[in-house]
């Protein structure tokens, strides 16, 4: 009951209408997407990409600053994440942003904030 002796809104709709379901749970990508994009290395790498770029391990780790391991480590992570995709060219392995991954997965966060906000 509500303070004016009322019955409380919810308690007048239906039982079907009073218990909103929850929103649908994010995609594992949208998850691992946002992982990816915690981490201020990974964002400098990012930024790499900015306009279209392809480099190599060894060139991202030179413009960001970081060892190759860990670049290629961190690039990894990106391409789990949906954000970059990569290509073999002989023997090196250029990456670059997957735009239509993180479109897709863009997608998939802002229906879930429509439906949980």
């Amino acid at each position: 009951m509500s303070v004016d002796g009322g019955r409380s809104e919810a308690a007048c709709r239906p039982r079907s209408e009073a218990l909103d379901p929850l929103p649908a749970e994010l995609s594992a990508t949208t998850r691992e997407f946002l992982k990816a994009l915690s981490s201020p290395n990974r964002q400098r790498i990012m930024l790499l990409f900015a306009r279209g770029a392809e480099l190599s391990v060894g060139e991202v780790a030179e413009q960001v600053g970081i060892g190759q391991s860990t670049a290629s480590e961190q690039l990894s992570v990106l391409r789990r994440a949906g954000i970059v995709t990569s290509r073999r060219d002989g023997k090196i392995v250029l990456y670059r942003s997957d735009r239509a991954g993180a479109m897709s997965v863009l997608a998939d966060l802002q229906t879930y904030l429509q439906t949980c906000c």
